[in-house]
């Protein structure tokens, strides 16, 4: 599954900021018996922090382990594949360089196939972007549509509000339910209208930090050709803390048969996790990584060298 088709799955929720937050008082009312704030307002913060996100994800990279499983009829294992990928930001394109398949680092001419194939895609991400800001219309950093908190809305609703404790942060958890019957813009959205899940909200920051979801029926966009997802398709992402507001993409896991523009697709269980966060500028130099992580998400010890000691008689 490629970048484009994690995109239905993957949300990255971050923020800029790395301030000390505030002690509260001694009297101040406990999370726990605090009301709850309207759940349009608090969607629309986390709506403005997604925003926000964006600029702060361009100052990280990371490791990206992809496994992908594909079934056969009977549920068995028929293959399994594993991508390990570098993923990073050039010139405000958010894309994931390749540097291993299958255990296997690219080899030369690989990697310069896949240069040239991210040359290409950030090329037609910005023509993309440029093209919808000119239409007025919003987009994220790759150029990709992007539906406001106030469409959702108009395409399910959220309800069942109760606070969690999600890794020791207080978190608001909300029920979605698309509405079957309510009109869309556009083909994309329908996407929205046949999902049910459920949302996480960081109570502090108020960023989406966990998602599940599940689609009720078959549908397809464009006769199949650019999105065909079958009924019972599942997914469950979730973001980590990285310090103080920050927060990077975790883990994605999806279960289910759903195609993107053909070549893109899951039929079986998709797995992909993040590690080795790392900060950088525009000014930094970013070296090359071909460092293989395992499906816990920790890098693979590299063996030892060959040893140099001669043979004793």
């Amino acid at each position: 599954m490629g970048q484009r088709c994690r995109a239905l799955f993957l949300c990255i929720a971050s923020a800029t900021s790395s301030a000390q937050q505030p002690t509260p008082p001694a009297d101040a009312t406990p999370p726990t018996m605090q009301p709850f704030p309207p759940t349009t307002q608090l969607l629309l913060d986390v709506e403005r922090n997604q925003k926000a996100s964006e600029a702060a994800n361009k100052d990280y990279t990371y490791h990206v382990h992809i496994e992908q499983q594909e079934l056969d009829r009977k549920g068995e294992i028929k293959k399994t594949d594993t991508t390990d990928s570098e993923s990073l930001t050039i010139e405000g394109i958010r894309v994931d360089r390749t540097v291993a398949r299958n255990g296997k680092p690219l080899s030369d001419k690989d990697v310069q196939k896949e240069s040239d194939r991210l040359d290409k895609e950030v090329a037609k991400a910005k023509e993309h972007r440029e093209k919808l800001a000119s239409e007025g219309k919003p987009t994220d950093a790759r150029g990709d549509d992007l539906l406001t908190v106030s469409r959702i809305l108009e395409l399910g609703t959220f309800s069942n509000p109760r606070r969690v404790d999600l890794n020791g942060r207080p978190t608001i958890v909300l029920d979605y339910a698309g509405d079957p019957n309510a009109k869309t813009h556009n083909e994309f959205e329908k996407v929205f209208r046949d999902l049910v899940g459920t949302a996480w909200i960081d109570e502090q920051d108020h960023v989406l930090v966990r998602g599940q979801g599940h689609f009720l029926h078959d549908f397809k966009v464009g006769g199949g050709l650019v999105l065909n997802i079958h009924q019972g398709l599942s997914f469950d992402f979730t973001a980590t803390h990285i310090t103080d507001n920050i927060w990077l993409p975790a883990a994605v896991d999806a279960q289910g048969s759903g195609r993107f523009l053909l070549f893109d697709g899951i039929n079986g269980r998709f797995h992909l996790v993040t590690s080795d966060y790392r900060k950088f500028h525009s000014k930094s130099t970013i070296i090359d990584s071909n460092r293989l992580i395992g499906p816990d998400g920790q890098p693979i010890p590299d063996p030892p060298p060959p040893s140099t000691t001669p043979p004793q008689p």
